[in-house]
């Protein structure tokens, strides 16, 4: 069987290291790749952005709506609210 990647990718700068950090907190099994100019973030199937999580990194309230200003791309199908922004494969 083969896996199904969801992904988000994101320029690198100081709000997308704050992210990636939010992301990774949050799905373990998430793969982490730094290459030039960005941050792409993929795992198997499911790829959950919680607010409270992103709110606790950058230590102030965070709307979904603000990661968009720095993403790149995006594979997979999405589901968004005000607390979460999940990316997966249905």
């Amino acid at each position: 069987m083969s896996q199904q990647l969801v992904f988000i990718v994101f320029q690198d700068n100081d709000n997308a290291r704050y992210l990636a950090d939010a992301i990774m907190a949050d799905n373990p099994h998430a793969e982490m790749q730094h290459q030039p100019a960005m941050i792409r973030i993929q795992a198997d199937k499911r790829l959950v952005i919680n607010r409270e999580t992103m709110e606790e990194e950058l230590g102030r309230d965070w709307d979904v709506q603000e990661m968009l200003i720095d993403v790149i791309s995006i594979g997979g199908n999405v589901d968004e609210d005000d607390d979460h922004f999940i990316l997966e494969w249905k």
